[in-house]
């Protein structure tokens, strides 16, 4: 099971690159959804996100018990300039992440997946579940990026 949800999260990065490689610079950052975050917008959301998540795993493997603090994407997407960010380095930044988190997580046995960090808000935290977490991510926001090419016509 660990060793499929390893895959999962190593396939990410190019299931999002292939979902945003076709679009125009005006159709990433088109908003056809009223209040909801542009294609561009949601990328860098994601790309700001990665390496929280690998720290938070990294810090569970190898600190006893570490806090985890928690980060509100909106806080982050008002203040660090998201309209401005290359998307290709964005989508870099996700597949260098990925591909480093992604060897350390297969050199781990299995108990360390259980190994435990205190979350801000969300509480105890367990490598796995984490790692459940962050491998979802991108697959949720593929589908919200798949409704607004829709709404664009794409």
């Amino acid at each position: 099971m660990i060793a499929q949800l390893i895959k999962n999260y190593e396939a990410g990065p190019e299931l999002l690159a292939d979902t945003v490689s076709h679009m125009t610079q005006e159709q990433l950052d088109a908003r056809p959804i009223a209040g909801k975050w542009s294609t561009r917008e949601v990328v860098c959301h994601i790309a700001d996100f990665e390496p929280i998540y690998a720290d938070r795993i990294k810090r569970v493997v190898a600190e006893e018990v570490p806090t985890l603090l928690g980060g509100d994407p909106d806080d982050f997407a008002a203040k660090l300039h998201y309209e401005a960010r290359d998307i290709d380095n964005e989508l870099q930044l996700i597949r260098v992440t990925r591909i480093q988190l992604a060897s350390i997580l297969k050199s781990l046995d299995e108990t360390e997946f259980e190994r435990v960090g205190m979350h801000s808000r969300d509480g105890e935290l367990s490598v796995k579940t984490l790692l459940e977490r962050i491998t979802g991510h991108i697959p949720h926001h593929i589908e919200t990026i798949e409704v607004k090419k829709r709404a664009l016509g794409l």
